[in-house]
């Protein structure tokens, strides 16, 4: 596209994300000072619109962008530095707070997130296929109760109690505490698997009213789906566009159906910022919102997945700005 062209619809999109009216010709030659006159900016408008980047509403004279011309503007046009010091600043001061699990500090990142986009954010943890276990202990905590703690090493922190129909001695405890040490230690955590309990069994004395239940329980732990965190999704019901009662209905459809929540989290790649726009989003129930998400990392271990969702009229510099400067923050650079 020629470079004339790309400057014009860059202040469209601009002018839309800010106003959430239909551009003119005019309100581009009055604000944007491209040096061109209003009849070549309309022509160039024209252009823009046979080749699919623009869409005219019914009714109004003025454009709006199509997906495919937001597109462009996030694959090209773009500023990814728009933050401003004050809020540099502010997202330094929460990320610097100090947390004792990652899923503390996921919260925080999510919410910081949507307190400076004003933008619904979400965020769920790793897959467990990318976690290790750094460590498992048995604790008793009565004659027939014992809490299991599971540490991964990407910080993950999960516990469960465990109940018994029989007694259990602190020696079976310690003993317990030795085979899953040495045996999970640096394993990937759905590794509790078949041969994992025929080790266990074949090792242990135990009554299989005793083995059984720390296996049936562990696992469910482990393969229980990913908490998924949500902040600032009343700020939806603020933007323009959810006035439309089929657009409100379909975001709220979609926040509460965390399989959704999870898939649209789960794609694209690491370490790089991923921008769904509209029909790019293969559920249908998206086609009328934008998602964006990167993977955060921490201390070079991937701990999650952060996205945002919000009409295609979304202010992309801002949100892809913010995210950037959090990832580099909570990857500690």
């Amino acid at each position: 596209m020629e470079e004339r062209k790309k400057k014009i619809l860059q202040a469209i999109v601009e002018e839309y994300i800010n106003t959430a009216e239909p551009v003119s010709s005019g309100s581009i030659v009055k604000k944007y000072g491209l040096g061109l006159s209003s009849a070549t900016i309309r022509n160039e408008m024209a252009n823009l619109e046979k080749v699919g980047y623009l869409e005219k509403p019914h009714t109004s004279s003025g454009r709006v962008p199509s997906p495919k011309g937001y597109r462009l503007y996030v694959d090209e046009l773009l500023n990814d530095q728009n933050i401003s010091i004050d809020e540099i600043r502010y997202i330094q001061s929460k990320l610097e707070t100090k947390v004792n699990e990652i899923e503390e500090l996921t919260k925080i990142a999510t919410s910081t997130l949507s307190e400076i986009t004003h933008y619904t954010t979400v965020a769920v943890g790793p897959k467990k296929g990318m976690q290790n276990i750094e460590e498992i202990k048995f604790v008793l905590l009565g004659t027939r109760m014992l809490m299991a703690v599971i540490l991964t090493d990407s910080g993950l922190i999960k516990e469960t109690i465990i109940k018994f129909d029989e007694d259990i001695t602190n020696e079976q405890v310690d003993m317990l505490n030795f085979i899953f040490g040495n045996k999970l230690k640096g394993k990937p955590l759905e590794e509790i698997d078949k041969p994992l309990e025929e080790y266990i069994f074949s090792h242990m004395n135990y009554s299989v009213k005793v083995i059984k239940p720390i296996l049936e329980q562990l696992n469910k732990t482990i393969n229980y789906d990913n908490e998924i965190y949500l902040e600032g999704a009343n700020k939806a019901f603020d933007l323009p566009e959810f006035k439309s009662l089929d657009v409100a209905k379909n975001f709220i459809n979609v926040i509460d159906q965390k399989e959704i929540v999870a898939d649209l989290l789960n794609t694209g790649f690491a370490n790089d910022i991923n921008v769904y726009i509209g029909n790019e989003n293969e559920n249908e129930k998206l086609k009328d919102f934008s998602i964006v998400t990167f993977r955060h990392m921490y201390k070079n271990k991937e701990i999650g997945t952060i996205g945002i969702i919000g009409p295609t009229r979304m202010n992309y510099s801002k949100v892809i700005s913010v995210m950037k400067y959090i990832s580099k923050k909570l990857n500690g650079e």
